[in-house]
């Protein structure tokens, strides 16, 4: 699979479910396709610091972080969408942010990169109830830092404030369309 979206909402069928959904529209508009995981619907334990990851460049963790330790490698395109939660992504994305320190550990302890590879590209979606100005500031800086760890470059965003009551985002027509043209952008890359 070259394009994998995680959705890091607890809540089906909200707002940034929608959004995804909107990627993947336009991802199948030009003849791509793409699996959408729900982090929610996932087995995912904290890391718990042991640094087996360190020595070994794998999870001592059994659950179902082991199948993303298999799926993110081989995708060109990963997409993650959370909503905002106290200024940053919610629990679910934050765990798998979190168990990310495997890729960390690989690259940056045990020197395993993937150099021989073509580039891979990552992309934000995300809502927010408040209008602050930095509500996607700890977002961005966190996807960014997991994105470096899984020799991802960061590409793309599509973020809409105002979001609050679920379906919200149904009558933002505009954030809709860049979530479908974001969608056909990277399935015409992969």
């Amino acid at each position: 699979m070259s394009i994998l979206i995680l959705n890091g909402s607890p809540r089906i069928n909200g707002n940034t479910h929608i959004l995804l959904n909107k990627v993947l529209e336009g991802i199948r508009s030009v003849g791509g396709d793409a699996e959408l995981i729900h982090l929610a619907e996932l087995q995912l334990a904290p890391c718990i610091g042991c640094g087996v990851c360190e020595q070994k460049g794998e999870c001592a963790i059994d659950d179902d972080m082991t199948g993303l330790y298999h799926k993110i490698p081989k995708a060109q395109h990963l997409i993650i969408g959370s909503p905002i939660y106290f200024y940053n992504v919610t629990a679910q994305t934050k765990a798998f942010i979190d168990r990310c320190q495997v890729f960390w550990s690989r690259k940056y302890l045990l020197g395993r990169t993937r150099e021989e590879e073509p580039l891979h590209y990552g992309y934000l979606v995300s809502v927010a109830a408040t209008g602050g100005g930095k509500c996607f500031d700890c977002a961005r800086l966190s996807l960014r830092y997991a994105f470096d760890a899984m020799d991802i470059t960061f590409n793309g965003e599509v973020v809409v404030q105002g979001v609050d009551e679920r379906g919200a985002v149904a009558q933002k027509e505009d954030t809709l369309q860049a979530a479908y043209e974001l969608g056909q952008k990277i399935g015409s890359a992969a």
